[in-house]
């Protein structure tokens, strides 16, 4: 018993897809660009478009570049920072110790500011 379904086995676009239907390629270029890690990826390009002067290398993520004696160096992540981090950046020791003084002196004296 069949579905019901006339184009059963097809799918949108099937068929056959040659340069009669589709047009014709335009001229390519295919360039090398090269990681840190020296893995090479050749994109290929229009002929009249713009090369990028980097690439993403698709293996390590890594900024490729066109010259394989000198690619780019990797980028430098910055660390994790803690909250801590943050506030010894704004305040000296000096600081610290003054305002930590002045939060004990409020619970020795049951000043609560809260």
């Amino acid at each position: 018993m069949g579905s019901g379904n006339a184009i059963r086995g097809s799918r949108v676009g099937a068929g056959p897809m040659g340069e009669a239907e589709r047009g014709e390629a335009a001229p390519r270029v295919r360039v090398s660009f090269w990681c840190a890690n020296m893995h090479e990826t050749r994109p290929s390009f229009a002929s009249d478009a713009a090369v990028p002067e980097l690439w993403d290398c698709p293996r390590c993520g890594l900024p490729a570049g066109q010259d394989e004696a000198a690619p780019p160096a990797p980028p430098r992540n910055e660390p994790y920072k803690t909250h801590l981090a943050y506030v010894k950046e704004r305040r000296s020791d000096k600081d610290g110790k003054a305002i930590l003084e002045e939060a004990l002196e409020r619970l020795r004296n049951n000043k609560s500011p809260w």
